[in-house]
């Protein structure tokens, strides 16, 4: 049989926003579980991803969502401000509001991608028709009439079609026929009349003005488009609202109140009010209150009677419906510039009569008594009470399908129709606005992006697979079992060995591995860790998204274990939460060698931050058996016996793990720190120098090892050699990205501070080299240490501040010691030296919170060094490098020392 007729096919009607992240889900899904899949999408639409809503080019149309909220994830919130970002928007915030025309280019590019990652696994077909009936097929399944008179069978179909077009009831039958009149201004071409005459008719008359019926977003969005000099945009409603605007600056957040469980309509009328006060009192802003009940809002509507529906749709629906949806700020700010101006007037009330004049102005009575001239009378009342397509009245007609709660949408039960007996005949579903009568809160994307989720697993849904012998899984170099394929596990242990060796091309592998199988949690947390703490060029938020979705899915307990340890660390959990988890995760699985890695700081990862030495020295003797003699553990133990002070015992387990493992990067990090914390710069300096060229030549922290040259160099005052040597290696082009930061920036600074650097110091041109959001939105404190470092060296105090922004916002340890620091390194920078003196001295006992080496963060100390000189206090300056020359011995420090005034 033909595997390809074996695939279940799905068909999706409409290719708008709903459609389109239907089509992802059911692509990532279907691909993750290497389940067989057709998709078809049905939609005359010329682009997939637009609809009615996303097609505008006006870039006066703004989304009404922060960006923040608008990602094609529910799991990964960030992925449509990280895109922006990608595609011309480096500045861009989750706070921001992005145009209409924007989002619709992202959400094809999604789809695309999607598509192009699910290649082999689902077929993806696009129809540019329309879809005008359904009907069972004859051997189960349904089939689908198209408007181009072909037939489409599917097993079963998504009805995205979106809201229903507004029914023109609010203006009288004679005005409905009229050429005056449009029903749809968002159909191609509907608003060609009055954008165009407006330029034929600048006199001001009355006959160019033009009148809304209703006052929502549609009528915003219309009345920015269709502002001009000498026109008048009338806008009516029975309420006479508009919608409000979001605030300026992201609201606070607030828990949704108690007392929602099982309400009446009345008892939850006066929770709602109580806790808006409360919001108004703590916060000065009633619009956290609201947003706090939207998780809820589903379960609210579902817990009312159909009586008290109706009552709250009459009393409160407008009012709700203007302060739940609102406008953005540059939305808002232009409406009213438009009202001050009087372009733009806000009635209250309903259209009484209607005449069409000779010259075919339409001279319109209000309720009131008042009268309007206008050109043209647009309806923007929103979407009617149920969709009214061929397709939709087909199944109405069969009874298919049935108006669903007050007429609203069509009746579902969990998005699947349900028919005139009350069942679920035909295999339908639908999402977004038809589904307004079950969830009432059914029309943005933070909804619709949870109901294409929960479509996809329910339209591939894991059957019970057929009984097989059981195969033994394979395993990694240390014996734990993974749970995916050969192939993808030979990528995997691949991409491990390389980590543990630091040697280059570890996230290659790793990729390799959930290309291979998508469904592979292991693989997409390790990408994650990479990404997150070596500055890989990978998405984080998108690998640790895939990574537990594919752990819900099949993982065993370890891989699952691992995940939410990368979960904590990526986020930022606290030491409880986070270190806590990974301890705990070693302690059941000695073996795991990548959280090994993860937890022990050294060349590879941050490690645990505030994780004693002591204990982590017990942590890898504890595990060291599960590696049966394995090299890993001992060159871990010589780079933490180092860390101790003990030289002797670090240089000898660094040279027994070299013997086993001659491209062993921890070892070689080692003993690189035993030559210079103990002072024997020329030996070391000649050493790693050889190792570089030989066994260190596929080191993927290459950088950082001659970056240990040149601290040696450095202490040797051998200038001339430090400018070789970063022109060589270290200079922006051989180095980018997180490791340009910590190693060529850093280096640069210090030289300066020594005065081994002469004429301008090229740190602006590192700085060139990495992402503006590593620099100012860094992921971790170490990372933030470095970027500070950074931005200071080339006096960029604004950047500065907004890193200590960032930071005020982020974890504990930059908040507490991040923050600081950037408040010091300003202080040097605008020449407040003692200022900057006594920030940096106070942050030296806690400076081993972020993370690294001691050689690392001796960058803040050499700093403290310039700034007491610069601040005359020579005698502070003299024992602080009494206190370095005690450590060890070192030419530059004697020359400084030697240097300071009596």
């Amino acid at each position: 049989m033909n595997p390809a007729r074996e695939r279940h096919t799905v068909a999706i009607v409409g290719a708008g926003a709903a459609g389109t992240l239907t089509a992802v889900q059911l692509c990532e899904t279907a691909t993750r579980r290497r389940t067989p899949l057709e998709l078809v999408l049905v939609d005359p639409a010329p682009e997939a991803g637009r609809g009615t809503a996303y097609a505008t080019p006006d870039p006066r149309h703004r989304l009404n969502v922060p960006a923040g909220g608008m990602s094609c994830y529910p799991d990964d919130t960030g992925h449509f401000t990280r895109w922006l970002c990608r595609h011309g928007e480096p500045t861009v915030r989750g706070t921001d509001f992005a145009t209409r025309y924007r989002y619709g280019a992202y959400l094809a590019d999604t789809l695309a991608q999607a598509i192009v990652h699910a290649h082999g696994t689902v077929a993806v077909h696009r129809l540019r028709t329309r879809a005008e009936g359904c009907i069972p097929a004859p051997g189960g399944g349904l089939e689908l009439r198209l408007a181009d008179g072909e037939r489409l069978s599917a097993h079963s179909a998504v009805l995205a079609t979106g809201p229903a077009a507004p029914t023109g009831d609010r203006v009288p039958p004679g005005l409905r026929t009229s050429e005056r009149f449009i029903g749809s201004p968002w159909a191609p071409g509907a608003l060609d009349g009055p954008l165009a005459e407006p330029a034929a008719r600048a006199s001001g008359r009355a006959d160019a003005d033009v009148l809304l019926v209703g006052t929502g977003l549609t009528a915003v969005d219309l009345a920015l488009s269709l502002d001009r000099p000498g026109r008048t945009v009338h806008a009516l409603s029975r309420s006479g609202l508009l919608p409000q605007p979001h605030a300026l600056s992201p609201a606070a957040e607030m828990a949704a109140p108690e007392g929602l469980d099982a309400p009446t309509l009345s008892t939850l009328r006066r929770t709602v009010y109580r806790h808006i006060g409360r919001a108004v009192r703590a916060h000065g802003d009633w619009r956290p209150a609201l947003d706090s009940l939207r998780p809820h809002t589903a379960r609210l509507w579902h817990s009312l009677t159909p009586e008290e529906r109706a009552l709250f749709l009459e009393r409160e629906g407008a009012l709700w419906n203007t302060h739940r949806h609102r406008m953005a700020p540059v939305t808002a700010e232009s409406v009213a510039r438009a009202r001050t101006a009087r372009r733009l007037r806000v009635h209250t009330g309903r259209i009484a009569d209607a005449v069409v004049r000779p010259d075919g102005s339409v001279r319109v009575t209000l309720s009131d008594g008042r009268d309007i001239r206008a050109g043209w009378v647009i309806d923007c009342t929103g979407p009617g009470p149920r969709p009214e397509d061929p397709l939709w009245r087909s199944l109405f007609d069969t009874g298919a399908a049935v108006p669903g709660p007050l007429g609203l949408g069509v009746a579902t039960r969990d998005g699947r129709l349900l028919d005139a007996e009350g069942g679920t005949g035909l295999p339908v579903f639908t999402l977004g606005a038809p589904r307004r009568g079950e969830l009432w809160e059914t029309t943005a994307i933070p909804e619709i992006r949870v109901q294409a989720a929960d479509l996809a697993e329910q339209l591939l849904a894991p059957q019970a697979p057929p009984r097989r012998p059981a195969r033994r899984r394979p395993v990694d170099a240390h014996g734990l079992a993974l749970s995916t394929h050969a192939e993808a596990a030979a990528a995997h242990r691949t991409g491990l060995e390389r980590v543990l060796k630091v040697r280059a091309g570890a996230e290659d592998a790793f990729a390799r591995a959930v290309v291979l199988d998508p469904g592979f949690a292991l693989g997409h947390a390790a990408l994650a860790l990479l990404g997150h703490e070596c500055g890989a060029d990978v998405d984080v938020p998108r690998a640790l998204a895939d990574a537990q979705r594919c752990a819900r899915e099949r993982a065993d307990e370890r891989e699952r274990s691992f995940v939410d340890v990368v979960t904590r660390r990526v986020h930022g959990a606290s030491r409880d939460r986070g270190a806590g988890a990974l301890l705990g995760h070693l302690a059941a699985h000695p073996a795991d060698a990548l959280a090994l890695a993860a937890a022990v700081p050294t060349i590879a990862f941050s490690g645990i931050n505030d994780l004693d030495t002591g204990y982590a020295l017990t942590l890898v003797e504890r595990t060291a058996p599960a590696y049966d003699g394995h090299w890993f553990p001992a060159s871990l133990l010589a780079f933490l016996r180092q860390d101790q002070g003990r030289y002797d015992e670090a240089a000898a387990l660094a040279h027994r793990a070299l013997t086993a493992e001659p491209a062993s990067g921890h070892a070689v990090h080692a003993l690189a720190h035993v030559h210079y914390e103990s002072g024997a710069h020329e030996t070391g300096r000649d050493w790693l120098d050889a190792w570089v060229s030989g066994h260190g030549r596929g080191a993927v922290h290459r950088a950082h090892f001659s970056w240990h040259i040149a601290l040696h160099e450095l202490a040797l005052d051998d200038p001339a050699a430090v400018r070789r040597r970063w022109f060589a290696q270290l200079a922006p082009g051989r180095v980018t990205g997180v490791r340009a930061l910590v190693d060529s920036g850093s280096l640069l600074w210090r030289a300066r501070l020594s005065d081994s650097w002469r004429g301008r110091v090229p740190a602006a041109d590192v700085l060139d080299n990495v992402a503006r959001e590593i620099v100012e939105r860094p992921a971790t404190a170490f990372t933030a240490l470095h970027a500070a470092v950074a931005l200071t060296a080339v006096g960029d105090l604004a950047a500065l501040r907004r890193l200590r922004d960032h930071a005020a916002g982020a974890d504990p340890v930059q908040r507490e010691v991040v923050v600081p620091l950037c408040e010091a390194f300003a202080a040097l920078v605008e020449e407040r030296f003692s200022e900057a003196a006594r920030g940096l001295d106070a942050l030296l006992p806690v400076l081993g919170r972020v993370g690294g080496s001691a050689a690392q963060r001796e960058v803040v100390e050499e700093t403290l060094l310039y700034a007491l000189v610069a601040a005359g206090r020579c005698e502070a300056a003299r024992r602080l490098l009494d206190t370095r020359l005690d450590r060890g011995p070192s030419p530059r420090d004697s020359r400084l020392l030697a240097e300071l005034p009596n």
